[in-house]
């Protein structure tokens, strides 16, 4: 198992990440999971106007990325699947006609399995769509009317029996954590995510977000609060599984066969820029960050009137510092303290020498070769690590 890590490790490293992303953000979805505090609107009804707007947002700013060359393209959401494969294919042009595209990009259609019938995924795989991304969460009946989620369980089974017949790159959404669930049910979802031979698979613990209704009944006592112990567990059940089948745990909720990493977020993960298009997408151009409002109407408008609707920070040098350790300690390859010292310099270097040592001490960091990584009982705690590892001024 070590060499088949270290083997797509330096796989990954050679791989040529020059060039940037364009990640679209579909704002639609047929009903809202009792989880998700993502933008979205469950109504239709703007949905021309909305694709009208996305692609003219891609005109106006088309010179934020002149100069680059888009490796991947990622369809977010929401839900993507929402829209017609004619329509996406409408936006994959307008992609096209503003932006120099590489020969071959990963081109990721996040969707969820009642859009995916048959016919649907037999004509996406004739489209220049050569990644799905599918919202699973579950195989279980219970956990999928507990999340209201708008698809069930055998159309979960059948779509990726169907979807693996199309298409070489699929990737799977399972979410654990879920309340009274046993490790038992879930080792049964890995089990049977890993029977269809799909070669990523993405995990989330279930989260409670204020102003969802997951959080409501939660308060209300309707529903038990979500265990951290049950999580922590349910994850390293999950990271030992996975890796007993060739599975490479290259970031904290992802996991990859050799060649089927996910190359629009290894790309996020490794600081490259990116280009949010649509209402609430983020981007990144390498020095500052900004954001569309989360409004479709305000969006709308917006973009109607040739304007942007966002807001925009230049990051500061403790700003790119932080968010460095917390991408680098998620992921694989970790942080380089050669690179905090060359970009950021000594008061960083010195600051992170300083505050990791007592995590190395308890066994949730290694550093070897200039390397800081989160170790098997540091993983699932990684992102409060790295807060704390975090330079405040």
């Amino acid at each position: 198992m070590e060499n088949n890590q270290s083997e797509n490790i330096n796989l990954l490293e050679s791989l040529d990440y020059k060039g940037a992303g364009i990640y679209i953000h579909i704002p639609f979805c047929k009903q809202a999971c009792h989880y998700c505090d993502f933008h979205f609107s469950t109504s239709l009804k703007k949905k021309d106007e909305m694709i009208t707007a996305i692609i003219s947002e891609m005109s106006i700013r088309k010179d934020e990325l002149k100069d680059e060359v888009i490796q991947t393209i990622y369809f977010g959401g929401g839900t993507p699947s929402v829209l017609s494969n004619e329509e996406i294919q409408r936006i994959i042009d307008a992609v096209y006609d503003s932006f120099i595209v590489a020969s071959n990009p990963e081109i990721t259609l996040e969707a969820n399995p009642d859009d995916l019938s048959v016919s649907r995924i037999i004509a996406l795989s004739k489209s220049k769509i050569n990644r799905l991304s599918i919202g699973i969460q579950s195989f279980f009946e219970e956990d999928l009317k507990m999340m209201n989620r708008a698809h069930n369980a055998k159309e979960a089974e059948e779509c990726i029996a169907e979807a693996v017949k199309h298409f070489d790159n699929i990737s799977i959404d399972l979410i654990y954590g879920i309340p009274d669930m046993s490790n038992e049910r879930w080792l049964q979802n890995v089990t049977k995510a890993l029977s269809f031979g799909v070669p990523h698979i993405s995990s989330y613990a279930l989260t409670v977000e204020p102003k969802t209704a997951l959080h409501t009944f939660v308060k209300k006592g309707m529903i038990s609060q979500p265990s951290d112990e049950a999580a922590q567990e349910q994850f390293l059940l999950l990271v030992d599984q996975l890796e007993a089948n060739d599975f490479v745990h290259y970031e904290l909720s992802n996991f990859g066969k050799q060649g089927y990493f996910s190359q629009n977020n290894t790309a996020y993960w490794l600081g490259k820029k990116y280009l949010g298009i649509g209402p609430s997408a983020h981007s990144y151009n390498g020095v500052n960050r900004s954001w569309n409002i989360a409004n479709n109407a305000l969006y709308l408008k917006a973009i109607q009137n040739n304007e942007l609707a966002l807001e925009e920070e230049e990051l500061t040098v403790t700003d790119r510092y932080n968010e460095y350790i917390m991408t680098g300690l998620r992921t694989i390859w970790g942080v380089s303290v050669t690179r905090v010292q060359q970009d950021f310099g000594s008061l960083y270097h010195d600051y992170l020498i300083k505050e990791m040592a007592s995590f190395i001490d308890k066994e949730l960091l290694s550093f070897e070769d200039g390397i800081v990584k989160t170790t098997r009982k540091g993983k699932f705690l990684a992102d409060g690590i790295a807060s704390d590892l975090f330079y405040v001024a």
